[in-house]
């Protein structure tokens, strides 16, 4: 699961296509959760937010999202569904992203968009056996104190300084049938789309993280979302301060893994909601009570980024 631009994009090319950059929480921002909400973004956000509003046409253009390999735990899109928790314990969390062209910054209706993450103790479903370190056994014991992991990190979670070209993890085989925390949406014709799902947790050599995919021009079928190409493969981040509150919540505060945090991450490019960064809401001092996460993500539909040779 590593990170890269894509290395057909030309920045000086990029720059002239794309008119004003913002943060893309500020386009999908959720319904307020209460009076005393704890907001972490992107830096400039609150500059981007005004330029936004002040935009005659109140709609809002952005660069390309960074692209991504897919990691080795992806599993094809089909389970058609909003609600993904299958039960799972965790904060509740609430996903809103829009989908725009990144060129003509119109939105994307019927483009099918993937998620999938770990639990909160950094179980993988599909590969219960082999995420988690390796033994599929959610740690127990001291809760986690934000140090850097240790030894040799797992093959799609390299460490140190970003590099923006990190080696990628290969795709594996499902080891078991369960497919809790994986699901897939169709935009409406706004680009918008919602998932329920729980915060998740982390794992060895990786900071807290969502992926995903969007995929155009295929259809619906009886076995899930066929056809068509994936124009897009990339990672959902979170700001430091919402893990930290998460992590003296349980279950998260059984864990015993340690923690990469956002800076340390070799994957993450450092470059705010271009980089996947959410904007998260949420209760101070009640995170426990659920998270709205939000974010838009511009893409070039005519593009193909399957994530599978970056």
């Amino acid at each position: 699961m590593t990170e890269q631009q894509s290395n057909d994009l030309d920045p000086q090319r990029d720059l002239t296509r794309r008119r004003v950059v913002v943060a893309g929480g500020a386009a999908v921002a959720a319904a307020g959760l209460g009076t005393a909400i704890a907001t972490t973004a992107s830096a400039g956000e609150t500059s981007a937010a005004s330029a936004s509003a002040s935009a005659s046409s109140g709609e809002v253009c952005y660069r390309l999202t960074s692209e991504t390999t897919e990691g080795p735990y992806y599993i094809d899109a089909d389970k058609i569904r909003k609600d993904i928790t299958e039960h799972k314990e965790g904060i509740p969390m609430t996903l809103r992203l829009k989908v725009i062209d990144s060129d003509t910054c119109k939105p994307l209706a019927k483009a099918a968009v993937d998620i999938w993450h770990c639990d909160a103790l950094g179980l993988y479903s599909g590969y219960e056996s082999s995420s988690s370190g390796g033994d599929g056994t959610p740690p127990t014991g001291t809760p986690p104190t934000g140090t850097p992991p240790t030894g040799t990190p797992p093959t799609d979670a390299p460490t140190g300084v970003p590099t923006g070209a990190p080696p990628g993890g290969g795709h594996q085989e499902p080891t078991d049938d369960k497919r809790y925390l994986r699901g897939t949406q169709l935009t409406d014709r706004h680009g918008f789309v919602e998932f329920t799902t729980v915060f998740p947790g982390w794992y060895r050599g990786r900071c807290v993280h969502i992926h995903t995919k969007v995929h155009v021009g295929g259809k619906l079928t009886d076995a899930g979302y066929e056809g068509g190409h994936t124009c897009h493969t990339g990672q959902l981040f979170f700001a430091e301060e919402a893990v930290l509150a998460s992590a003296e919540v349980a279950p998260y505060n059984t864990s015993t893994t340690e923690r990469t945090t956002l800076d340390e991450d070799g994957i993450y490019p450092g470059n705010g909601a271009q980089g996947g960064l959410l904007n998260l809401e949420y209760r101070k001092g009640k995170i426990e009570k659920g998270v709205t996460g939000s974010l838009t993500l511009g893409v070039d539909p005519d593009a193909t980024h399957e994530g599978t040779d970056l």
